[in-house]
């Protein structure tokens, strides 16, 4: 049990309750660690204990309903599956996950398109405004065989995306500690601080445009909102970044038509858990992002 994300024991732990009302009591602070509020990402520890106070569930289970577009979407996104996983690339837009004013998100679009699945768990996550790739355990095995892989940093990931400026080929590596913190609407920011977390991020740039620059990024650490915090610190937001970066929208018909942030889980390898063998996806790019790239080589944002 110990280094195991709290929400993850309690999923475990309380199959009948819904994933949402978990991370509703989490935030709301109705189940604490030793007396303190916590984030769904905390680990537990040895000695750790939990404390659930009352909470209302509504047994009726909420229905999805699908059109048939977004079903065929889905299954169109898969980039890789076998017994073990589904690799998805994941449009701009959609969460991860049900919860925080977000009725459902990908995992339960997918539990209920592949019902033939018993289980059907997220190994990782990428932010709602992120595209690209993530990933899907069908087993609890291999689920936990990858979340070890994943704090041992066996798991090669690289991103895309467009930042303002012109980035320097000096700066190919930030190490600046990240802290969670709420500002006065509840919504999630993470911001540099001494007493944050370590995080590390390696770039390359792949290519200068009129005043943006097209960026590799590489996570090491896997921090929330670690490349977006990164890029703005340095004064390179990532564009279109209303939260970290700029919020004005531009009156150019072709930037209102492909608003979206330019940042693309693009790369993924790891050795397949069962059989050793090298797993390595690259999720194309969407017609929004291309779409921006192609306006970017010719004009100055």
């Amino acid at each position: 049990m110990s280094e195991q994300r709290i929400d993850n024991f309690l999923f475990k732990r309380f199959k009948s309750l819904p994933k949402d009302l978990i991370y509703r009591s989490l935030r709301v602070g109705k189940i604490k660690i030793n007396k303190k509020k916590i984030l769904p990402s905390y680990k537990l520890k040895t000695n750790d204990y939990i404390t659930i106070y009352s909470i209302t569930i509504n047994l009726k289970k909420k229905k999805i309903y699908l059109k048939k577009s977004t079903i065929n979407l889905f299954l169109k996104n898969i980039l890789f599956e076998d017994k073990y996983f589904i690799i998805f690339n994941k449009p701009c837009g959609l969460a991860v996950h049900g919860g925080s004013g977000v009725s459902f998100g990908v995992i339960e679009i997918f539990r209920n398109i592949r019902k033939d699945l018993l289980s059907l768990e997220l190994v990782h996550r990428i932010d709602k405004e992120t595209s690209g790739i993530l990933i899907l355990a069908k087993k609890r095995s291999i689920l936990k065989k990858m979340h070890e892989n994943l704090r041992k940093k066996n798991i090669y990931k690289e991103y895309i995306a467009v930042v303002k400026g012109y980035w320097s080929k000096k700066n190919t590596a930030i190490t600046l500690p990240l802290l969670k913190k709420n500002n006065h609407n509840q919504k999630k920011k993470v911001c540099v601080h001494k007493n944050g977390k370590p995080a590390k991020t390696l770039f390359t740039v792949k290519k200068y445009f009129k005043n943006t620059t097209l960026l590799s990024i590489q996570p090491i650490t896997g921090r929330t909102h670690q490349i977006r915090v990164h890029t703005s610190q340095f004064g390179h937001p990532i564009i279109f970044d209303s939260r970290y970066g700029e919020e004005t929208l531009k009156n150019n018909l072709i930037i209102k038509k492909n608003y979206r942030l330019l940042l693309h889980a693009h790369k993924i390898s790891f050795l397949h858990p069962k059989n050793n063998i090298k797993i390595c996806i690259i999720a194309p790019l969407d017609k929004k992002f291309k779409n921006c790239l192609k306006y970017f080589k010719k004009n100055i944002y």
